[in-house]
């Protein structure tokens, strides 16, 4: 009786250093900086969102938070860079939705690629974007007519957009089967250099997201067509949607979110997600997220999984359907 008597009480305090010891782990992350890697170039949207991000998210853990920018083959390399590092919280991924289908276009291998449904933990969907129609000032393309009745009768019109396999690229190509335009995909590394582009007159239109080129709407050095969405945008009420335009079935809406490596902690998984949450909470960063064309989301980490997932398959189908490479 006594020797069973030692065994469990052995057995109890065994238990309980355990849980003391996962305790002490969970209550000592962060313990060291955090790198957010950003798989696109400094000066884009989703640059731009991840450093405002760090710092309110370096203020509330007590660590650096680094922003490591690794841009290359649409976000395929930072992306998978994240995929490979160790599942302790400390390399962590802010991806657009790019992330979800641009290896369907790219046809990259295992080695150089990831596995967009399972290689990854969600921790939050940080954002929804709507995509917009914009044409250069000096293109002198006034509305979405203007636009496709210069990409018929032979003509070709070029389009810019972030990268091969992004959601602006899909846009495009899905614009073109919807209008009959002739359209000619030029991609870039990234929404900045996109952009700057289309200001420059060497592209005459892009599919983006708001943030980066409401600046110029103003001045006339671009000049928005059309959105892409269900609804009219309550950051620019004033431009129609595709479908009121005769477009109906051309709908995408890009998101952002954060991601770690594959077999993230469940309480790592709850203590980023409960700081995000309460960060997209906060009026600051709302109006600041504005200002970059996003709408805050939030909420478990399971909704960026199920919005992930989603797009993997509606999108999958359709760039079957166009035949859809990179350019």
């Amino acid at each position: 009786m006594q020797h069973t008597r030692r065994h469990a009480i052995a057995a109890a305090m065994s238990l309980a250093a355990a849980c003391a010891s996962g305790l002490a782990w969970a209550d000592s992350y962060p313990s060291k900086p955090i790198t957010l890697v950003v798989a696109y170039p400094a000066g884009g949207d989703t640059d731009a969102l991840a450093r405002l991000f760090a710092e309110k998210l370096a203020t509330r853990l007590g660590q650096p938070v680094v922003v490591d920018n690794r841009p290359g083959a649409s976000g395929i390399i930072g992306s998978a860079y994240v995929s490979k590092a160790a599942p302790d919280g400390y390399t962590l991924l802010l991806a657009p939705s790019t992330f979800s289908i641009a290896q369907l276009v790219l046809k990259t291998n295992g080695s150089s690629g990831y596995d967009v449904l399972n290689g990854f933990t969600p921790i939050v969907q940080t954002g929804s974007q709507p995509l917009f129609l914009v044409a250069g000032g000096g293109s002198g393309l006034a509305s979405v007519k203007d636009v496709v009745a210069a990409a018929k009768g032979g003509k070709t019109l070029s389009y810019a957009s972030p990268g091969s396999g992004s959601p602006m690229h899909i846009l495009g190509e899905m614009f073109a089967r919807a209008s009959g335009a002739s359209l000619a995909h030029v991609p870039y590394k990234g929404v900045a250099p996109a952009v700057n582009d289309v200001l420059g007159g060497h592209v005459p239109v892009t599919f983006i997201t708001l943030g980066p080129v409401a600046p110029y709407f103003a001045n006339g050095k671009l000049r928005p067509l059309a959105v892409a969405s269900a609804q009219r945008s309550p950051l620019a009420p004033d431009v129609p949607t595709l479908a009121e335009l005769g477009f109906k079935d051309v709908e995408v809406t890009a998101w952002n979110g954060l991601w770690g490596p594959r077999n993230l902690p469940a309480e790592t998984v709850k203590t980023l997600n409960g700081h995000f949450n309460e960060i997209l909470r906060m009026p600051d960063i709302g109006a600041r997220m504005a200002v970059l064309g996003t709408t805050p989301v939030g909420g478990e980490a399971a909704v960026l999984g199920k919005t992930n997932a989603a797009d993997y398959t509606r999108f999958g189908k359709v760039i079957k359907e166009l035949g859809i490479q990179a350019d």
